[in-house]
Parts: C-alpha cells; sequence; structure tokens
C-alpha cells in the first residue's frame, strides 16, 4: 500500500473468528483493514506487540447500562459511566431510558439524551427508547429517530416518571412494535404475584427473596410468550435470574418465537447464601437466587437458552443504597459493576470450566447481535477497530475507591478475581491504559440504530 497502517497490534493469542491464534492486526481510519500473521510485514505508524500473558480481544458490547443523565447525574453520568466502562474493556454502551429525567420516551428526551453524551463520551454510545402507557401508540417516531428498541418494565421501575405496563398494555406495545419490525425488552416481573408476597422488609436478605419469588418471573415471561404468539413480535427478557423460566424460554425458542434473553454478572458470580443479612450492596430486581440457581444458569447459557450477558449498571448515591439500616425494603434496587463486568464473568466462568472464547461471544458477539450492532463485537476486517489487551491470569482484588464510578460502591467490593484489562482501544486509538494516563480527546461516537436485516425464515439475531 502507498501509505503505512495507522497502527499494527500483534498478539500470540488474539480472539480471531471465535478461536484463540497469533495474529496482527492491522488498521486504518478506525477500522480493521488486514489481519495476517503475528510477524505479518505490515508498515504502520504505530506497531505494538502484547507481551505472552496478554491476549488481544473484542471490546465488549454493554448492551444494558443505566448512566441516569440527565436528571440524576449524582448517580451517575457520562464523563464516569464511560470512563468506566473503557476501564473494564467495554468499548460500547446502550443506555437504558431510565432512571434519566426525563426518561427517553420521546425524541425530544432522546435529543437531550444525545446532547449530554456527546460532550463526555470516551467509549461509543446507544440509546434505548421506552415503552410507557402514555407512548403506546407513539413508538414509530421514537424508533425512527434512532433508538435501539423499547424498554417496558411490568412491575413498578421505582421511578414514578417511567411507569410500568399492564398485561394488556404489553400486548399493544408488541403489536404496535411488529408494524415497524421493532424490539421490545422486558423487565419481566409479575405485579400481581409481587404484591402476593410482599413483606415488611427489614435486614433479612432471605425475606427479601421471598419477597420476589421465582413465580414472579415465569408468570410475566408467560404474558410475554402470549403476547409474541399473538403478535409475531420480538422481544428480550432483561436479566434473568429464575432459572424455573426456562423451561418456558426453551419452548418458547423452540416455537419459533422471536425472544431471547440475557442474565447478568451478579446473577453469575453470587448466591444467596453468601449474602449477609443488612448486605444491602447485593439488592437488585429480580434478586440474586440461590447457588442451585446460578449452576442452571450457566448450563443454559451453555445450553443456548440465554443468548447473551450484559452488567445492568444501576447505581445510586451511597445513601439511597447504603443509608436505610440494612433495610432490604427501603434501599435502592440496583447493583454497579459496569467496570468489574467482563473480570467478574471470567472468574466464574473459569471455575466452570468455560473458556473465554465463550464468554466473548456471550458479551461482545451476543450483545452486538441483539442491536445490530454489525461493525462491533469480533476482531474480522472491516470491524471497528474496538479491541482490548486483557491478562487472563493476572488477578486482583476489587477495591470501589479505585473504580471509575461516580459513586464508590459496589456488590463486588473485596472480590478477587481473574482478568485484568491493561489497554483499551476505540477505533484504534487508546482510551485507557493501566501503565500510564492516557492523553486522548473524547472519542465516543454516539450510535444509531440501523435498519435490521430480514427477519423472514432463519434469522441472523438470535
Amino acid at each position: 500500500m502507498s501509505e503505512p497502517y495507522d497502527v499494527v497490534v500483534r498478539a500470540t493469542r488474539a480472539c480471531v473468528d471465535g478461536a484463540f491464534r497469533p495474529a496482527a492486526l492491522a488498521v486504518s481510519g478506525g477500522t480493521i483493514v488486514a489481519i495476517g500473521e503475528v510477524d505479518a510485514r505490515f508498515e504502520a505508524l504505530r506497531d505494538e506487540t502484547l507481551p505472552d500473558s496478554q491476549v488481544l480481544i473484542p471490546g465488549i458490547v454493554d448492551s444494558h447500562v443505566h448512566v441516569n443523565e440527565p436528571g440524576r447525574t449524582d448517580w451517575e453520568g457520562f464523563a464516569s459511566a464511560t470512563k468506566a466502562a473503557a476501564a473494564g474493556g467495554v468499548t460500547t454502551i446502550i443506555d437504558m431510558p431510565l432512571n434519566s429525567i426525563p426518561p427517553t420516551t420521546t425524541p425530544e428526551a432522546l435529543d437531550l439524551k444525545r446532547a449530554a453524551a456527546a460532550r463526555q463520551a470516551t467509549v461509543d454510545v446507544g440509546f434505548w427508547g421506552g415503552a410507557i402507557p402514555s407512548s403506546l401508540g407513539h413508538l414509530e417516531p421514537l424508533h425512527d429517530a434512532g433508538v435501539f428498541g423499547f424498554k417496558a418494565f411490568l412491575s413498578p421501575s421505582g421511578v414514578d416518571e417511567f411507569p410500568h405496563l399492564s398485561t394488556e398494555q404489553l400486548h399493544q406495545a408488541l403489536a404496535e412494535i411488529a408494524t415497524f419490525d421493532g424490539l421490545l425488552i422486558v423487565h419481566a416481573e409479575d405485579p400481581g404475584v409481587l404484591a402476593a408476597h410482599e413483606n415488611a422488609g427489614g435486614v433479612g436478605y432471605e425475606d427479601f427473596v421471598a419477597s420476589r419469588p421465582e413465580a414472579a418471573e415465569k408468570t410475566a415471561i408467560d404474558h410475554i410468550i402470549e403476547g409474541l404468539r399473538a403478535t409475531g413480535a420480538r422481544a428480550h427478557i432483561l436479566h434473568l435470574s429464575s432459572a424455573g423460566a426456562l423451561p418456558a424460554i426453551r419452548a418458547a425458542k423452540a416455537e419459533g418465537l422471536r425472544l431471547t434473553v440475557e442474565t447478568c454478572p451478579h446473577y453469575l458470580s453470587f448466591a444467596a447464601e453468601g449474602i449477609p443479612d443488612g448486605a444491602t450492596q447485593y439488592k437488585c430486581c429480580p434478586p440474586i437466587r440461590d447457588e442451585a440457581n446460578r449452576e442452571l444458569l450457566w448450563q443454559a447459557l451453555v445450553a443456548g437458552d440465554i443468548d447473551l450477558i450484559a452488567s445492568d449498571h444501576s447505581p445510586s448515591t451511597r445513601e439511597l443504597k447504603l443509608g436505610h439500616g440494612g433495610d432490604f425494603g427501603l434501599a435502592w434496587g440496583g447493583i454497579s459493576g459496569l467496570q468489574v463486568s467482563l473480570p467478574a464473568v471470567w472468574s466464574a466462568a473459569q471455575a466452570c470450566g468455560i473458556g473465554l472464547e465463550s464468554v466473548l461471544e456471550w458479551m461482545s458477539v451476543a450483545t452486538s447481535r441483539l442491536a445490530n450492532l454489525t461493525a462491533k463485537g469480533s476482531l474480522t476486517v472491516g470491524s471497528d477497530a474496538d479491541f482490548v489487551a486483557f491478562a487472563p491470569e493476572e488477578t486482583f482484588t476489587v477495591i470501589a475507591e479505585h473504580l471509575q464510578h461516580k459513586n464508590k460502591l459496589t456488590a463486588f467490593e473485596g472480590s478477587h478475581l481473574h482478568g485484568v484489562v491493561h489497554t483499551t482501544w476505540l477505533r484504534g486509538t487508546p482510551i485507557f491504559s493501566i501503565d500510564q494516563p492516557v492523553d486522548a480527546e473524547l472519542t465516543g461516537t454516539l450510535l444509531t440504530r440501523i435498519a435490521q436485516p430480514s427477519l423472514t425464515g432463519e434469522t441472523s439475531w438470535q
């Protein structure tokens, strides 16, 4: 070629086409333009070789992040969230439509989100829209404005400005979204089941789990499946915690319904037996369940019944999370874990005998596929040059004060994890280095939904 590549990165182990092999990746204009043998004679302005202890992997795509800006920026914000993402090897996030004020339920609210993110993003950022009772019948304009799909709650969300849908409204939303082949992503807990199991709260973790039983997830997922069968729409179940719902999910997929499912690092890392009373840093909805349930979630990932893993990073202030004397009924229900999601999942996977290739399939490839981000999630020619130098055998202990999250608290505090992110690149530009400060301009791009491929016959997004 007449001009040298912008950068070449060489590694004795690079995850190319889903398998690790020696490789050199050449980048021009932010895109991977050539992949050769590790000693390929590529001419470049910068030529970097990773030590043998580090592997080159695609950047993580986290499709479930609550940034909370504007409106609740004291909980988190685009500056802190995207710095945390970069430090954790996450190169793309998709922001949830709550807990910001206003929520992303109109094109005007999306404009506010985009304006806030544009000034501060270190990584690429996309946006989910919201489906609430008042927005039903008006979803297509927000879809046309570029959101990747619509989030709905089937039980109270925890914030008044984002009310949940009834079962009838859920089916209305699915029917409406089916007309333009959009995607509904759903917090699946049934409010009737929750009301029947409501208790007085308190510091007992067992009491908290009892207040949000598996039946709440199973019933809500049954309602989603009924709606898919009636409308032909697409839906994605968020943060599955209950293995009891897996038989219905398997049957729905076998039937050909367009359903995908995620779970989260905390459900794969922790078990109810290890959560002390009063430890509200572990509170999330639906809750972390027992060890036997955790093992079944791992088995479902391996079997393909669960499609992907996303962080559900849902931070709040310390007062909201810890300021109620350990009362699970009063504490904010969300776990902060964006920066440590990759090492947390890798550590738990390693303990189950699962390889890093599978972790990347669930956290990069499948999450990219969910949002049809065709240039993300893999090291292939033509993809964005988003990659990470990751040392899978190095260990560290999570110290919340060292994280980039705005509020320095996490359920992973004190966890001893495998896997250290050394360098993160976005389109070939370093945006994080563990060894030295990265003095780079804000590099994040605001992502917009692109047209989905044809979903007739064998679909590519499942």
